[in-house]
Parts: structure tokens; C-alpha cells; sequence
């Protein structure tokens, strides 16, 4: 099975021969090696890039322990470029599993070398262009990125999207269907049964994310407290939630006494991971945001619903959440919006909030969007475009519907179109809205 990763091959293409190195990240197991290894590699080798220009290494495999060492692996890169006139490309994957070795010639050195020093020495040979990869429980790739800072360029890799499972399918009307339980992590797409991809997600869990989270960060006796803490997330995405309001529910559901300090540490711990995603309110009116309370989204919405055996898959929330992921895949920043308005209440002024789903920002684009699963009644369609009306701004305001519906505008300038046409066209929000 070959699936296409068109939008994440062409930031590697557009990043060729720049000068950075470039840092492919992303949950583990959703494609950064075959990324790199197979698409780009075939790329190159279509451009006319010779196999023995491509020096690629893989530090997982046991045959290449040696260069674990990054003297060794310096010593064996630079062995491989043997012509000055020929460009050379260098991929290296789980790069994390490069070891921390003493400088041997400075006694006593406090610096250890490690594969930061390797590549950076790299980066200074004329003809060599570097892409690396990473992430486990020993550096997970975003802590890969910031050992480069401003010599880096990242391409974050996120699960399969709606778009790029689409073409797998020859029944497209259930695509959808399979894509709100089953999600996007890509061996998925590889299995027949229903039953073996519950069992692969359900173990990718627990055998890689937890592990790598508590072998990283030494977490010693909370495993319990990490476990708990995934299923409070993974049934409260789309609702606003905050480490205090978890920390009571560990009390008064699980007995548990544990601080919101604590329960923030290790909410961060899966952020730095990329197994979760947080989404900050912002007050639109008031041009602020608020510290809390927040939401929290699953990079994958199987992944999320494996943690709760597949027993909550409520559309609209998990619909909310792969809209999330697809506008951060699309590189907008993403809030969650509030709009303060006043009403009358017993002939008195009272203050209220209502919510947008998303308020989304790239350069000096915004647009603000709500999800819903359907707007048949006029009831439910002034509830979910009346927090839209009384924004008051003229930026462009949008109704993500579950039905498959022909995109239209109503008399207040407000889009609606339906989720497969948002997900399956890159442009569908400029395209429609610049009509």
C-alpha cells in the first residue's frame, strides 16, 4: 500500500539545498521515516540524484550501533563523500539515539559531544545538504529541533489526514465513517479488520506513548495518575477543562489526591510529545487571551478513542477535533474564541460569553469557524451562528457542517459547507469565501 504525503514532501522540496538542517517531527509511528526514506529519496533519485550521493543511516538498526558514537558517525559520513563536484544528501534517522560521549581531547571537559556537534560540523561542508528524524523516550523530537535553534528548519508531521486516507477508499461514503473511530496513525491503513486496528491503537498506546513519557521524564509511581489523567482528557475533547478541575475530578471520581502543578506537568509532558494539542481562549472583542480554562485535542482521534476502548465516539466532538488538527496541519494558529455581549435579565444588565469553536490566524488572515454536526432547524442554526453575528468585525465567518451540502452563504455573509468539502480541498475556505 502506498499513500501519498504530498504536503509535507513539498516543504522538504521547497527546503532543498537551503543550508539548514532539516528536522522532521511529529508523534512517533505516524511516517516522519518513510517520509524521508522512501518519498523524498524517490524524489530525489527523479531529479538525478545518484544512489551514492544519498548517504542514509538509520541509528535503530543494529548493524549502525557503532555510530551511535558521534565521532564514529562524523568519521563515517564524511568517508562517504568522496567527490567535492557532487552534491551529497544526508539522512539520519532517530538521531536521538546518538550518544553523549566525553571530548577526549580536553581533560576534565564538562561539555560532553554530542549529535548536535556532529551535524552542525556537517552543515559547514560546502556540498552536503542534512535532514534528520527523532523521536523516543529518550529525546522526543521536538527536543531534537531546539538543539539547532535558528540553524533548523522544522516539517512537523502530523497523523494521516482526511485528505490523504480519501483516495484508499473506492466506497468514498465511508471514508468518514472509519476516519472518526479509526483516525489517521498510517499502519491502520494496512490492516484488514476492525478488531486488529483497535488492538494496534490500543497498544500503540500503552507500549510506546506512556512508555517513552515515564522513561523520559523518570516519572517513578504515578503510572496509575498518568492513566487516569489520558481518560479524563479523552473524554472531556471539545469541552474546557483546566489542571485545577482535573485535580478535583482525581479526587472526588478516582480518590486520588493529586496537585494541579503536578497534573500540569504531565499535561505538558504529552504536548512536548505531540500526543495532545492545547487550544488557549482568546477574547475576540477584548484582543486577549485567558489563562485558563483551555481545551485540550488529540493528535489522532483514534489514538484517542482507543484510550476509551471505543466506547464514547460522539461525532460532534471528534468532528471538532479533526477540523482542529486540519487547520494546524494548514499552518493557522488556532484558538478557541470568546465573545462577551450583554443581555437583560430582569431589567438588569448582565454580561455573557458565548463560544466560537475556532478563531484562526495565518499572517494577516483571520476567520472564525463553528462545527456542527447539523443546522436542519432554524433553531440550531441560530444557535451555532449567533456567537458569528456578534462578533461585529468584518472578517470572514464559517459553519463547518457534518452534511455533505452545497457551500452557500446566508444573508449575513456566513459560509456553510460541509466537513468532507473543508477536509478534502486545501483552499476551500479562500476559494469559497473570495467568490
Amino acid at each position: 500500500m502506498r499513500i501519498k504525503r504530498d504536503f509535507y514532501l513539498k516543504q522538504l522540496i521547497d527546503k532543498k539545498d537551503n543550508g539548514r538542517v532539516k528536522i522532521i517531527t511529529g508523534i512517533r509511528r505516524c511516517g516522519k521515516s518513510y517520509l524521508l526514506f522512501k518519498l523524498y529519496k524517490e524524489y530525489l533519485s527523479s531529479v538525478g540524484v545518484k544512489e551514492n550521493q544519498i548517504i542514509a543511516i538509520a541509528l535503530d538498526d543494529i548493524d549502525n550501533l557503532k555510530y551511535r558514537n558521534p565521532f564514529n558517525l562524523n568519521e563515517y559520513i564524511k568517508g562517504e563523500i568522496t567527490n567535492k563536484n557532487k552534491k551529497y544528501y544526508v539522512f539520519i534517522d532517530e538521531i536521538q539515539l546518538s550518544e553523549s560521549v566525553k571530548n577526549p581531547y580536553i581533560e576534565n571537559s564538562e561539555k560532553n559531544i554530542t549529535f548536535v556537534d556532529t551535524v552542525l560540523g556537517l552543515m559547514k561542508v560546502d556540498n552536503v545538504d542534512i535532514y534528520v528524524t527523532g523521536s523516543n523516550s529518550k529525546m522526543l523530537s521536538k527536543d531534537v529541533l531546539t538543539q539547532f535553534r535558528d540553524r533548523g528548519d522544522e516539517i512537523h508531521l502530523h497523523p494521516l489526514s482526511f485528505s490523504e486516507i480519501y483516495n484508499l477508499y473506492e466506497n468514498k461514503s465511508q471514508v468518514f465513517n472509519d476516519y472518526i473511530v479509526f483516525g489517521g496513525m498510517p499502519y491502520i491503513y494496512s490492516l484488514e479488520s476492525d478488531e486488529q486496528k483497535s488492538k494496534y491503537l490500543k497498544n500503540l498506546f500503552q507500549e510506546t506513548y506512556i512508555k517513552d513519557i515515564i522513561e523520559k521524564n523518570n516519572i517513578q509511581n504515578d503510572y496509575e495518575a498518568l492513566e487516569v489523567l489520558l481518560d479524563f482528557v479523552s473524554s472531556a475533547i471539545g469541552s474546557l477543562t483546566n489542571p485545577h478541575k482535573l485535580s478535583r475530578r482525581f479526587l472526588s471520581e478516582k480518590r486520588i489526591n493529586i496537585s494541579h502543578t503536578t497534573i500540569s506537568k504531565y499535561l505538558n509532558y504529552f504536548e512536548e510529545a505531540y500526543v495532545l494539542y492545547r487550544a488557549n481562549r482568546y477574547d475576540v472583542k477584548g484582543s486577549r487571551y485567558f489563562s485558563t480554562p483551555l481545551k485540550y485535542y488529540f493528535a489522532d482521534v483514534g489514538l484517542r478513542n482507543a484510550r476509551l476502548n471505543f466506547r464514547q465516539v460522539e461525532e460532534t466532538h471528534i468532528m471538532e477535533n479533526i477540523i482542529y488538527n486540519d487547520l494546524v496541519r494548514r499552518g493557522y494558529n488556532v484558538d478557541v474564541g470568546v465573545v462577551e455581549h450583554e443581555i437583560n435579565v430582569n431589567g438588569e444588565r448582565k454580561k455573557v460569553q458565548l463560544e466560537v469553536d475556532f478563531v484562526i490566524n495565518k499572517g494577516h488572515q483571520r476567520y472564525y469557524i463553528q462545527t456542527a454536526l447539523s443546522i436542519s432547524s432554524n433553531e440550531k442554526r441560530e444557535q451555532e451562528t449567533a456567537p458569528l453575528k456578534k462578533i461585529g468585525d468584518s472578517f470572514k465567518k464559517i459553519v463547518v457542517v457534518r452534511d455533505n451540502i452545497v457551500p452557500r452563504h446566508d444573508d449575513d455573509g456566513i459560509l456553510y459547507i460541509g466537513a468532507e468539502s473543508f477536509l478534502l480541498d486545501e483552499r476551500s475556505i479562500e476559494d469559497h469565501l473570495s467568490k
